[in-house]
């Protein structure tokens, strides 16, 4: 039950930009951002049904339509399934410029089988390698979380593992923002999850909570990572947003002072962004999301880059990296 042997390449391709998030992109330039990060050896990509209401997983499947498909890892989600009906209301949040197409929240094994189909269909595939059962945590359904994480332990965890036995797919896991959802399933005697796509809370900015209450219990189930939003949102690297959200001041704050130290060190911020998440040996890989293709070649750049030991020597004095949390060591 490893990621690491299932996943092509540690650097990754987040693939939520491709849905309109934060802003409308056309065809010709999600296809060239996605085109370049085959160009520069990006073999792994991860979209969702969310992601723009189908709109990120069709302009995927068709940017890989040309290449073959036992040369990347592909990776999708469940639980939120994209309606035929169109949302009449205006939409807010992170893909209010992606499609209209309602979104129906269905855990169930019913809808996770239903959900795998259109998401195979909207990628123009066969198959799927790792599928991730999505949000099912505090922030997207509040207080009824748990109702739908019961919903989706008898459904979805149940349909996955028996897939993953059947040899349908590689793997399965929880794609979330949380800690708390991954707990309690490796807490379930009847789930044995490959691992978690977990976005937001592991990374430079953010670490504690992987670190103080999780990161202990996945290795003692063999369960690995996926890390999504090693930029936090964008704000660690010159955006506005954290946690898909405008920024509050004392973020901001933060991110200048270790913006300052990377400057001392002439450290570009993505390359330590990255390598951060990458020392962690329960990291099997990153995604970054782009939705421009000279951020892929960022991306790539910094996966590369050489970081300076006193750099994180320096991060860690300052209280930047917790003590528990590893570093980049050179070879």
């Amino acid at each position: 039950m490893s990621l690491h042997d299932k996943i092509i390449g540690r650097l990754g391709f987040g693939a939520a930009p491709l849905g309109n998030m934060f802003r409308e992109i056309s065809e010709l330039e999600a296809a060239a951002t996605v085109q370049s990060a085959w160009d520069q050896g990006i073999r792994y990509f991860d979209t969702a049904p969310i992601y723009g209401a189908g709109l990120s997983e069709q302009r995927l499947g068709s940017a890989l339509a040309h290449v073959p498909r036992d040369q990347y890892t592909l990776s999708t989600k469940v639980g939120r399934l994209i309606s035929d009906e169109q949302d009449q209301q205006a939409r807010s949040g992170p893909f209010s410029y992606g499609l209209k197409n309602k979104i129906v929240t269905d855990y169930s094994a019913d809808a996770t089988l239903r959900s795998i189909e259109a998401s195979l269909k909207r990628l123009s595939t066969d198959r799927l390698d790792i599928v991730f059962v999505h949000d099912v945590a505090q922030d997207a359904h509040g207080d009824e979380w748990i109702e739908h994480f019961n919903v989706a332990r008898k459904g979805a965890f149940r349909t996955l593992t028996r897939l993953r036995e059947e040899g349908v797919i590689k793997a399965w896991g929880l794609g979330v923002n949380r800690v708390e959802p991954c707990e309690l399933t490796l807490d379930l005697q009847e789930a044995r999850p490959d691992g978690f796509l977990l976005a937001g809370r592991y990374s430079l900015l953010d670490h504690d909570q992987p670190l103080q209450r999780l990161f202990a219990k996945a290795r003692e189930h063999q369960a690995e990572f996926v890390i999504g939003g090693p930029y936090s949102s964008g704000v660690l690297v010159g955006g506005e947003h954290f946690e898909y959200q405008q920024a509050p001041q004392a973020m901001l704050d933060k991110v200048a002072h270790i913006q300052e130290i990377a400057r001392q060190y002439q450290v570009n911020i993505k390359a330590a962004a990255l390598q951060f998440v990458l020392a962690n040996d329960l990291v099997a890989a990153v995604i970054p999301g782009a939705s421009r293709p000279e951020r892929i070649a960022e991306d790539v750049a910094a996966f590369h880059a050489k970081v300076p030991d006193g750099f994180w020597q320096a991060m860690r004095d300052q209280g930047f990296i917790a003590t528990q949390a590893p570093v980049p060591v050179k070879d």
